[in-house]
C-alpha cells in the first residue's frame, strides 16, 4: 500500500510541476514544446511496452495498456497539429 502511495504523490507532484510550467510557456515556443512532450509520450510507450514484457498482474497490464493508448494519442495528436503550424509556413505558389 506505501508502494501506491508514493507512486500516487510523485503522479501528482509532477502533474502541478508539468502544469505550472507549460502554463507560463511563451507563445513562441509551444511547437518545440510540443515535439519534447511528443518525445516524452514516446518514452512513456517504450516504457509501457517493457511493462508487458514482465510478469504481472493483471491490473499493471490494464495501466500499461491505458498509458500506451494515451500516450500514442497525444503523439499522434503532436504531429497532426504540428504539420498543421509548419504548413502556415510554406509560401503558396502564385497565380498564373
Amino acid at each position: 500500500m506505501t508502494d501506491l502511495m508514493i507512486l500516487l504523490f510523485v503522479f501528482a507532484a509532477s502533474f502541478m510541476v508539468g502544469y505550472f510550467l507549460i502554463s507560463r510557456v511563451p507563445t513562441l515556443l509551444h511547437t518545440p514544446l510540443m515535439s519534447m512532450t511528443n518525445a516524452i509520450s514516446a518514452v512513456t510507450i517504450l516504457g509501457a511496452v517493457l511493462i508487458f514484457s514482465a510478469e504481472l498482474g493483471v491490473y499493471q497490464k490494464v495501466l500499461g495498456m491505458a498509458a500506451i493508448i494515451m500516450a500514442t494519442f497525444n503523439v499522434v495528436g503532436g504531429f497532426v497539429i504540428t504539420d498543421r503550424m509548419l504548413k502556415l509556413f510554406k509560401t503558396k505558389p502564385p497565380l498564373p
